[in-house]
């Protein structure tokens, strides 16, 4: 299979039914299909699972996609706190302080590993610790032990609802998300507790409930005062006032958070996805002023987040730069350059690591406004085509 193009194995497998057939079962694009097929746009795992799914092929598209792909380095071995000893100690019941410790940098190193890292694995590795924990907590300890396993555990929920809500998984997110809140509630911590408020926010804003944006970031911000968490429920406020028109708002939210931020320590590792480091401010200034319209400022934090995220070993942040791309899409599109706007904004798309209600709200609006400045222009359909391929494939509830 693996000499098998993935237009012969199409064919294989469709059988008698005509592409628009297969498009339709798979609920994908026809016209995209149809270039995959012939071999004229490259084929996407989307789209191969879509298909794999709706003619029970076992996968087999999917697989052939995986396997022409070029392999990837191994990756280097487990830290000592991912071993079976650190599992033997909890089966055990052993939750001394190396234990809790060891629990400590076991969800510290899985946080630190959301921005890179493929959303489906990590989301079952997180909740296999949550498990972990969950039994240990109908167990007799201390009450320091207790509190502490409380802790990891709330840091552990909330990045499991945050990767819920990466893959699409809305339902799931929130009850994750509340779980969260109510860990953090019952150990005390008020960090955790203003994150769950942050995800709040981030929900209502893909949703367009900007109220509701508002609402969670100044209830989280009342939480948890002066921590990384008030500060991204600023950059959160700022992106939902943009969307309002409201262009001081807009200002005063960026102000403050740009304030706290700067009164804070740089963090030992920025990756972290519970810890705002200073760069990830241009990517919330970068939102904000080009929803608002204001096309200078939003390319020179747009070309800092690419700047910042490029690295000789890959991408550090992604999802920042895809959104920084769209963003520069969208100032070319304004520009009046509809190639280079369709040009950047597909390519956008194509990232491995995605956040799919960000994604599709920026790269919706996008659309919109290719749309609206270019009615009945072939290249803006092709960008809506693209987009149409990321929307094609839910993941499955689970």
């Amino acid at each position: 299979m693996a000499s098998e193009s993935f237009g012969e194995a199409l064919h294989g497998l469709r059988g008698e039914h005509s592409l628009r057939e297969v498009a339709r079962r798979a609920n994908v694009n026809n016209g995209h299909l149809s270039r995959m097929a012939r071999g004229t746009r490259r084929p996407t795992m989307e789209f191969a699972v879509a298909i794999d799914r709706a003619f029970d092929t076992g996968g087999r598209l999917a697989a052939l996609l995986a396997e022409a792909q070029p392999k990837r380095e191994v990756e280097a071995p487990a830290p000592p706190w991912e071993t079976a000893e650190l599992l033997q100690r909890l089966r055990a019941n052993s939750v001394d302080s190396v234990t809790i410790e060891a629990m400590h940098a076991t969800a510290y190193e899985l946080c630190c590993q959301y921005p890179t890292r493929e959303a489906g694995g990590l989301r079952a590795e997180a909740h296999g610790w949550l498990e972990e924990i969950t039994r240990l907590l109908h167990q007799p300890v201390g009450l320091n032990e207790h509190k502490e396993l409380l802790v990891a555990s709330g840091w552990l929920a909330l990045l499991t609802g945050c990767l819920e809500a990466d893959l699409g998984m809305r339902a799931g997110a929130e009850a994750t998300r509340i779980a969260a809140r109510e860990l953090g509630r019952d150990a005390g911590h008020s960090e955790i507790v203003g994150w769950s408020h942050e995800m709040s926010a981030w929900f209502a804003l893909t949703q367009a409930r900007y109220g509701g944006v508002l609402t969670a970031a100044r209830e989280g911000q009342a939480v948890a005062a002066g921590g990384s968490a008030a500060v991204q429920l600023m950059g959160q406020e700022a992106k939902a006032l943009a969307r309002m028109g409201d262009i001081d708002g807009v200002s005063d939210a960026l102000d403050r958070g740009r304030t706290l931020l700067d009164s804070m320590p740089r963090p030992y590792r920025r990756e972290h996805h519970f810890v705002v480091d200073p760069d990830k401010w241009d990517f919330y200034a970068m939102d904000a002023y080009r929803t608002a319209g204001d096309d200078e400022r939003a390319a020179v934090h747009a070309r800092r987040v690419l700047e910042l995220g490029a690295a000789p070993e890959g991408e550090r942040a992604p999802m920042r730069m895809t959104e920084a791309r769209l963003t520069l899409a969208a100032i070319a599109a304004r520009g009046g350059d509809l190639e280079q706007a369709v040009t950047t904004g597909i390519g956008a798309l194509g990232g491995q690591r995605k956040s799919l209600p960000t994604l599709l709200m920026v790269a919706g609006e996008l659309d919109n406004e290719l749309h609206q400045r270019y009615p009945g222009e072939v290249a803006a359909d092709d960008f809506r085509e693209a987009l149409h391929a990321v929307k094609a494939v839910r993941p499955l509830e689970v």
